[in-house]
């Protein structure tokens, strides 16, 4: 997929529409747009949380998280396009940049490895601890909500059920990353029901 960009502005939304990605033109705040926006705020704060991990060292657990946070937005691009090309026919010669099984796939061999070296859990967790985990913690809390956008609008239209899976285990992913930058959970924060009573 090739992408050229020479001009930021077209004056093209003035009017509150917005192009899809083979040139449909849809309001704004259709539920698709929603969707794909929202996948762009969840890369937006990854992105937060990577300048975090690169501000705390170069140990190598700080390392591999920025690592795995490159990969996972550049799945976001590949999902936003994905979302942003509603299923059906594509231009001639031209296929529809698609999530497949083996982004989820390699999200889930992530988290095995992770949690792997984790405490299992006795309460739930705060969102907090050190700076890294915090944002990972936003991030995954946009991420769900951009999972509630997808799955409303695969209510409504057609769309790639692998970009379901992907965005539900996105969520997944963050959380236990930001278990593994709390000192592999050892600086979680706990929920203490009903302790500010």
């Amino acid at each position: 997929m090739a992408v050229s960009l020479t001009r930021i502005y077209t004056r093209g939304g003035d009017a509150g529409q917005t192009s899809l990605g083979r040139g449909e033109r849809v309001a704004k705040h259709d539920i698709r747009v929603e969707a794909y926006g929202t996948v762009d705020e969840t890369n937006s704060v990854i992105g937060l949380a990577r300048n975090a991990i690169a501000r705390a060292g170069k140990h190598p657990r700080l390392v591999e998280a920025d690592e795995m946070l490159g990969r996972i937005q550049n799945d976001l691009f590949d999902l936003g396009a994905d979302l942003c090309t509603p299923e059906g026919k594509t231009k001639r010669d031209e296929q529809a940049l698609r999530i497949v099984a083996s982004q989820t796939e390699r999200l889930e061999r992530e988290i095995d490895a992770m949690n792997a070296e984790l405490q299992p859990l006795k309460s739930f967790i705060l969102p907090g601890g050190s700076e890294p985990a915090s944002w990972l913690h936003l991030a995954r809390t946009v991420s769900r909500r951009a999972e509630r956008c997808i799955t409303h609008l695969a209510a409504e239209q057609p769309i790639n059920p692998e970009a379901i899976k992907y965005i539900n285990r996105l969520s997944d992913h963050l959380f236990v990353l930001s278990r593994r930058l709390n000192d592999n959970g050892a600086a979680d924060v706990l929920w203490v029901p009903g302790g500010a009573r």
